[in-house]
Formats: structure tokens, C-alpha cells, sequence
């Protein structure tokens, strides 16, 4: 398999993939310099590139190559987790406009009748975001579509993927876009002009109505890999123009009766891989094999813009000692949070979703990883587990302490009676500037009132556990967490 892989994962994962035999093609200046390999350049299988949030990877690509990338990811560590992606590039669905924004339209995907979904989705759909200017009708609530994902987003995540009211075939070295002559997506000048005569000197040319678009990767490649890349285009648009025009075109639907249930065309696969923070390390120790690291610089990366670039400028200056812990005060200190600041509570879900928990107030921070905030809560309702009202003025107290595989939550009243402790099992917890992050795994541990300690939802990670969407050993760590836990309490 070829593999293109970008972000800041790049490193750890090219040494993953390079142990597995496989090969990396098109590898930045970076990795060209820490191994001592031979890249390609030619079109890759799939790509790996890091997540805007930095959380984790996307791969996209031909399916068995992103099952095998599937597979691979997922064992960085015990809480890596993965959910395929039911709308990957290039996929060609039909849906229906449910909300129009100022910029474009909410279309709701019909994505099959499979069991993943995306932002907003649910079984058989997921939500996609289509700008106006990419279709050539006005664009109403309730209209049918046939679109194209531009860009899919993780599940995790407040976005939606990104549809095109036209079509665009990707060969991997070069795409084909509508229109006519040739485009080149490149910023060196002689490249371009050199690329731009490339269609006459292979010979080939798209098939009408299609220009193609050479790609950056394309400067590299020889003239075998080029003509390679131009055929796999070529074919991708002709069985492109091939189902849709028997379908009835792309855009606004002329009516409901064109509206399919099943994608038109699903050219690629795609997954979404979710790095906790015990796969963060294990990455860095794969890190490590190929170039200096410090230790949590995953960690650290994934924190923030700001603190990223803080690391390559700390492992740039002098040599990381391998063996020393964590510096989680440096960081905090650094990048925050400080007392006072405002910390998110994001609560990830077995089944990919990120639900925050609100808005909480720092309260402490200690140099051993351990955070407390508060939260003010509102009136109504019953605290979930406890079967104990909620009243206006409650203040819960969240303890959250760096790598736990749990967190306790204490409810109290104004007078500061204690109304019960809500003790979450997850992955391990990470403290980032602005947000507390961890993946729920369902059973938890609470102590009510009166001192009883009870275990709830055991019944849900079964449930998960059957369903695939937390793995076995995973599913037996959270057990072992909240059996310990019940005998502490």
C-alpha cells in the first residue's frame, strides 16, 4: 500500500507504516530528512492527514487500503478509536435541504442504509453544508440534490463535510474538473508551464467536458507515473458522467422521484481515528525511534497552534531527555489553564460525538496535573444516576487530574450540603488550554446522599462493546476502573 501522510502525526506514522512494509509516497522535506528511506512520488492508496483539532487522523482513499490503515491506527494504543466515515471525498449522494444559512444550505445526506452517521445524522443520514455558489439554481428548503463531498469532517467535531453542486474525479497526481484546456495547482512557474504541455506529450486527453488539474505531488513524478495518474482520472470521470447522467444529473432535482437512497458513487472509503492520551505517548516513542522528542510532545501538539510551534522551537534548542515525566506545569504555565480561566468539559461518546458539558470555572491547578473547577447549575430536573433534584444554585466540583481514567463530579447545595458524587470512567483525561477532553465509557461509579455506592450503566457498554464502538480490551479496562472505584468509595 502507498500511504501520503501529513500533520503532526506525520513522523509516528510514517515509522508505523515503514515497519509494516508499506510504502510512503510524496513525504514532506521533514520526514526526507529523518529516515533513511526511499519515497515515491507517485499517487498513493490513501492519505492520512491530521485532524483541524489536532485530536486525530483522517484517512481517505481505495477501501482495502483504509481497512489496512483502519487496523494500523488503531494500534497506537488502547485508546485509539475509530468510526468509518459515511461521507468520504468524492462521494456522490442525493439528500434534501432541510435549512438555508446566509452562505449555503444544510442538506440532510442519504447516506445508505448503514449504521454510521455524521454530524447531526442519523442511521441511513448524515448532514453536509453546500455552499450557493457551488450550484447554478436558486436553492430552497425542502429541494432534492445530487451533490458531491468535497470534504468530509470528523464525527467529533462541529462541522459539516463540504458538498460541490458539480463534479470533480480525482487520479491522485491529477484531477478532472467541468470545463476546458488545463489547469495546474502548483506555485513554481517552470513546473507549471512543463505540466500544462504534459496532455499533449502523453498523448491523452479528458474526456469531453473535463479539464484536467494537475497537483502538487505531480512536479516529482516521472512521465510513467503522470500518464498513470491522468488514466486513473480519466476512468474515475467517464464512470462518474456514466451514473449520474442515468440518474438525471447533479444540482436541484427536477423532482423526488430522482432521489436515491444509496449513494450514486462512492470512488472512496474513509475512517476517522481518535488518539487519547495513552496513544499520544505510544506515538511518541515511535516518534522517538526516528528523531529527538520530548516526552508528551503529542500531547503537547495537540493542545494548541501555540503550543505546537512551542514544541519544535523546544526540541529545535536542546536534546530532550527521553526518560524525564511529563512537564505538565511548564505547559499549564505556558498555555494555560490558569486559575480563573474558563475550561471546557468535552465529553466524547463511544459512537464518535462530542458532547460539552458546559462551561467551567478553574478553581486550581497543581503542578502534578491536577485541575478543579466549578459550575454553577441550573434549576430542573434530576442529576443523572442520583435520583436527586437539581436545584437553582447546585455548584458541581469537578476534580480532573492528567492521564486518570476517571473523574469525580460532587454536587452541592447552596447551604454546601452534599447532594451526591457522579464519578465518570473514560479514557485517560487531558487537560488542554481551553477544554478537558476524554471518551465516556459509559459504567460509572456514584455515591448518593445517604453514602450508598452504586454502579451504573453496565447495561450500556455491553451494548457499545457488541456494537463495535468500544473494543474489548478497552471495554474490560473501564470494568476493572469502576470495580476499583466501587471499593474506594
Amino acid at each position: 500500500m502507498k500511504a501520503r501522510v501529513r500533520g503532526i502525526y506525520a513522523t509516528a506514522l510514517t515509522r508505523a507504516l515503514l515497519d509494516a512494509s508499506h510504502e510512503v509516497v510524496d513525504a514532506s522535506p521533514p520526514i526526507r530528512r529523518r529516515f533513511e528511506a526511499e519515497f515515491g512520488s507517485g499517487a498513493p492508496d490513501a492519505r492520512i492527514a491530521t485532524t483541524e483539532d489536532r485530536q486525530g487522523v483522517g484517512a481517505h482513499g481505495e477501501p482495502d487500503a483504509v481497512a489496512s490503515l483502519r487496523d494500523l491506527l488503531t494500534e497506537a494504543g488502547l485508546d485509539a478509536l475509530a468510526w468509518s466515515d459515511p461521507t468520504p471525498p468524492g462521494t456522490v449522494l442525493d439528500g434534501e435541504v432541510t435549512e438555508t444559512l446566509g452562505g449555503g444550505a444544510v442538506v440532510r445526506l442519504r447516506v445508505g442504509d448503514g449504521e454510521e452517521a455524521g454530524a447531526g445524522g442519523s442511521a441511513g443520514t448524515a448532514e453536509g453544508y453546500l455552499p450557493y455558489g457551488s450550484v447554478d439554481d436558486r436553492i430552497e428548503t425542502g429541494d432534492p440534490v445530487r451533490v458531491q463531498v468535497r470534504e468530509s469532517a470528523a464525527p467529533w467535531t462541529d462541522r459539516r463535510p463540504e458538498l460541490d453542486g458539480s463534479l470533480r474525479a480525482d487520479g491522485g497526481l491529477v484531477a478532472l474538473e467541468p470545463g476546458s484546456g488545463t489547469r495546474v495547482d502548483v506555485r513554481n512557474d517552470e513546473a507549471a508551464r512543463e505540466l500544462s504541455g504534459m496532455l499533449d506529450l502523453l498523448g491523452l486527453e479528458p474526456p469531453e467536458g473535463w479539464r484536467a488539474v494537475w497537483k502538487p505531488p505531480a512536479v516529482d513524478a516521472g512521465t510513467e507515473e503522470l500518464r498513470a495518474g491522468l488514466d486513473r482520472g480519466v476512468a474515475a470521470a467517464e464512470g462518474l458522467d456514466d451514473a449520474v447522467d442515468a440518474a438525471g444529473g447533479t444540482g436541484v432535482l427536477d423532482g423526488s422521484d430522482l432521489v436515491r437512497e444509496e449513494p450514486l458513487a462512492t470512488p472512496n472509503a474513509g475512517v476517522w481515528v481518535w488518539f487519547g492520551r495513552a496513544s499520544r505517548f505510544a506515538l511518541d516513542d515511535r516518534r522517538r525511534e526516528a528523531t529527538a522528542t520530548m516526552p508528551g510532545h503529542h500531547r503537547v501538539k495537540a493542545g494548541s497552534a501555540d503550543a505546537s510551534a512551542g514544541v519544535d522551537l523546544a526540541e529545535a534548542l536542546c536534546e530532550p531527555d527521553a526518560d524525564a515525566q511529563f512537564p505538565f506545569g511548564v505547559v499549564t504555565d505556558a498555555f494555560g489553564p490558569a486559575e480563573g480561566d474558563a475550561l471546557r468539559l468535552e465529553h466524547g461518546k463511544p459512537d464518535g460525538r462530542l458532547i460539552t458539558l458546559g462551561e467551567a470555572t478553574v478553581t486550581a491547578v497543581d503542578a502534578d496535573g491536577s485541575v478543579a473547577v466549578e459550575r454553577e447549575m441550573t434549576g430542573g430536573g434530576t442529576y443523572d444516576g442520583l435520583d436527586v433534584s437539581r436545584e437553582a444554585g447546585d455548584v458541581a466540583e469537578t476534580s480532573l487530574k492528567e492521564g486518570r481514567w476517571w473523574y469525580p463530579t460532587t454536587y452541592r447545595g447552596r447551604d454546601g450540603t452534599v447532594r451526591g458524587t457522579y464519578v465518570n470512567v473514560c479514557t485517560p483525561v487531558e487537560v488542554f488550554p481551553d477544554a478537558a477532553r476524554y471518551v465516556d465509557l459509559h459504567v460509572d461509579v456514584v455515591k448518593l446522599p445517604d453514602g450508598t455506592v452504586e454502579r451504573v450503566d453496565d447495561d450500556e457498554l455491553r451494548e457499545a462493546e457488541a456494537a463495535g464502538e468500544v473494543p474489548k480490551p478497552l471495554a474490560e479496562k473501564a470494568r476493572s476502573v469502576a470495580s476499583a472505584l466501587e471499593n474506594a468509595l
